[in-house]
Order: structure tokens, then sequence, then C-alpha cells
């Protein structure tokens, strides 16, 4: 082997090394934010007592509060003192999910989102005698039809 080749491969060896310590050097330096879970890891037990946690009245829920100087898209119901808050519940299925709430005049869709792989292909959010959602998706066609019993919104067994 030649003399140019044996610097050159010498020299392509060194160049790697470098890169390979430069990079390590850095990712110490960035630390466990880049490889590591921020936060920490926590326990089932530790997740269970958060979940359990019951969130004080007025708190965020992760949502954006609405600009004041947009109408609101649908009807809310007032809440605060002398009114009792609509109460809500969710319902699932294979291609999706649903809030509904009871309102003085019928069932009302609060939100609905798909599930991976499947769309919305109906809505009729209401407020009604009841409301429903359609997904479809690769595994067939899947409708959450709810109606109000005494106050509280069921799935509706007869659609």
């Amino acid at each position: 082997m030649g003399r140019r080749t044996f610097l050159a491969v010498a020299g392509w060896l060194a160049t790697a090394l470098v890169a390979t310590l430069i990079g390590l050097a850095a990712i110490r330096l960035v630390g466990e934010s880049l490889t590591g879970t921020p936060g920490g890891v926590h326990s089932q037990e530790e997740v269970a007592r958060a979940l359990a946690e019951p969130v004080p009245s007025g708190a965020p829920t992760g949502a954006a509060p609405p600009d004041p100087g947009e109408a609101p898209s649908s009807p809310v119901p007032p809440t605060g003192p002398g009114t009792e808050p609509a109460d809500r519940r969710g319902f699932s299925t294979v291609g999706g999910s649903a809030v509904a709430e009871c309102r003085p005049d019928g069932v009302y869709l609060v939100s609905w989102s798909p599930r991976q792989g499947y769309r919305v292909k109906d809505v009729d959010r209401g407020p009604d005698d009841d409301a429903d959602v359609t997904f479809v998706g690769p595994s067939g066609e899947y409708e959450l039809s709810l109606r109000c019993a005494a106050g509280v919104p069921v799935l509706d067994l007869d659609d």
C-alpha cells in the first residue's frame, strides 16, 4: 500500500473518530433532555393517584379558552350560582367516540372524534329528540345514536 493511500485512510479514520467524540460530548452536554423522559418516569400508582384527584371547579381542562370577541359556535347552557351544569356522558364505538349532554330542548353532541383510520360520515348534533354521529373506516360503518332518558344521555338502541 502506498504512502498516499495510508495517509488518506489514516486521515479518514482520525476525522471519523473526532466527529464521533464531538457528537458524544454534545449529547452529554444536552443531557437527559435529549435521551430521557422529561419529568421522569411515573409508576402506575403515581398515575392512578394523579388521575383520581378531582379537578377544581374553574380549573383549565386542556382546552383553550374562547376568544371573548368571538361569538360561540353553538348555544352553551349557563353555569354558575343557581344553575345546574349539564350532565355529560361519553360514548364509544370501534369507529370513534362522542360526548353528549341533555339540554332542555333535547340531547346535544358536545364533541366527537373518529379513531385512527376512520372518518366522520354524518353528524346530527342536535339539540333534538335524538342526535347521532356515523364513523366509517376499514372495518365498516359505526353509528352512535343518542337520546335523553331522565335527563341523562343514553344510547338509542331503537335506531
